[in-house]
């Protein structure tokens, strides 16, 4: 029960983030440059790789899709532990992606990103760590 606590407690640190972030993306200027002309520019300048999209475009697309992936890793785990823990358990996987996404996300927090979802990131990641750790004395 512990095991399925703390996995439960650090995905919802992820999906958490996710929606914040989602939020701020959707709702806010918090992703807005400080230079407004920085920005304006985003929204009039396109991509090498097509002219189909602004560079504002990408960036809000990408904002996006990172929250859903987050969202997703998140709530996803959420669900296996509570209808079929027995499978999580035992799906080579499931397990290799519940131990590979959080030892990633740390390494990119600490390259790119500032402090909050950084620290959020490494309380999930030692969550799930736990989780895994618990799982293997029980």
């Amino acid at each position: 029960m512990l095991e399925t606590a703390l996995l439960i407690a650090g995905c919802s640190i992820f999906a958490g983030l996710g929606m914040i972030h989602a939020l701020y993306t959707f709702t806010t200027n918090k992703f807005d440059a400080r230079d407004a002309g920085l920005t304006e520019a985003m929204k009039r300048i396109s991509p090498v790789l097509t002219r189909e999209m602004s560079m504002w475009k990408a960036w809000v697309g990408f904002n996006a899709s990172h929250s859903l992936g987050v969202i997703l890793f998140g709530v996803i785990f959420i669900i296996v532990a509570l209808e079929n823990n027995a499978y999580l358990k035992s799906s080579v996987a499931l397990n290799t992606l519940l131990v590979g996404v959080p030892l990633i996300f740390p390494a990119l927090a600490f390259k790119y990103w500032f402090s909050v979802p950084r620290k959020g990131i490494i309380a999930a990641t030692l969550l799930i760590g736990l989780s895994l750790a618990a799982r293997l004395i029980d």
